[in-house]
């Protein structure tokens, strides 16, 4: 089964316990706790996880989560090697980041798969998945540079983040770029958009279903290929308060169960 949750930089103005209890609420069966200290939000403290590693793991129960993943975006080997122990110690099973770099530029594409493999090397010590996505503007950001990242790291605990948005962005149409990377992936974030970017629009426009990508189709594109891994609902932008960014969530969840749900996945 494909299971639903939300990162929560969607819920950065609030504590993880806030956020936690909302994304229950609309009907998730977990969360990726964002640990992105450059967009002002670190529910996953990479400095303190040692002493919220309790708080954090009673949060989950009480409100009956499961950690799906987080996203750190970094690839500060220092950072990722605390990030990759607190995952391992908390249950956190894939952290994802960013692959770097600069559109067309083969040396920085370069550098960044020699990254990209040592970090995944690490991961396998603490036994935690690596994921990377596809990303406006970095070396990876299409389909073809995402199969060339995948040919470069050959890690059992590597594997693509696939966010549709981004390849949507790319000019693709992503339920059918899905099928030749299916075979790589270990994660999905996902989220809507308008128009080609280069931003994914205000969080509403990201809402699943407000905006131009074929969702439906990306999401039978996962069933058919029988994806089960994580699919985590990713809205950024501005600041939202707790009803609106429940609002993004709770129609979001609404929009993927019920695809889900008619194409037998859930």
């Amino acid at each position: 089964m494909i299971k639903l949750g939300v990162n929560t930089v969607l819920f950065k103005t609030v504590d993880f316990a806030t956020a936690a209890k909302y994304i229950k609420k609309a009907g998730y069966d977990g969360l990726g706790i964002s640990a992105l200290k450059g967009m002002g939000i670190d529910h996953f403290n990479t400095d303190t996880w040692k002493n919220d590693k309790d708080d954090l793991k009673a949060i989950m129960s009480d409100n009956g989560l499961e950690f799906l993943s987080s996203e750190i975006a970094t690839q500060d080997p220092e950072r990722l090697k605390i990030a990759f122990e607190g995952a391992a110690e908390i249950g956190i099973p894939v952290l994802c980041i960013g692959p770097g770099g600069k559109m067309d530029d083969e040396d920085t594409m370069k550098e960044s798969f020699e990254s990209i493999n040592k970090l995944a090397e690490m991961a396998a010590e603490y036994k935690v998945t690596l994921a990377c996505k596809a990303h406006v503007g970095c070396a990876v950001y299409n389909t073809p540079t995402s199969l060339k990242m995948i040919e470069a790291v050959q890690n059992p605990y590597f594997g693509l983040d696939m966010d549709p948005s981004h390849i949507h962005r790319a000019g693709e149409i992503p339920k059918d770029a899905l099928s030749s990377v299916i075979h790589a992936m270990k994660h999905v974030h996902i989220r809507d958009c308008k128009g080609l970017g280069p931003s994914p629009g205000i969080p509403e426009d990201q809402a699943c279903g407000r905006g131009d990508i074929d969702l439906f189709g990306y999401i039978k594109a996962m069933a058919d290929a029988d994806y089960n891994g994580p699919c985590v609902l990713e809205v950024i932008g501005r600041d939202l308060d707790v009803a609106e960014a429940s609002i993004i969530a709770a129609e979001s969840y609404g929009y993927m169960n019920a695809c889900m749900k008619k194409l037998g996945a859930r």
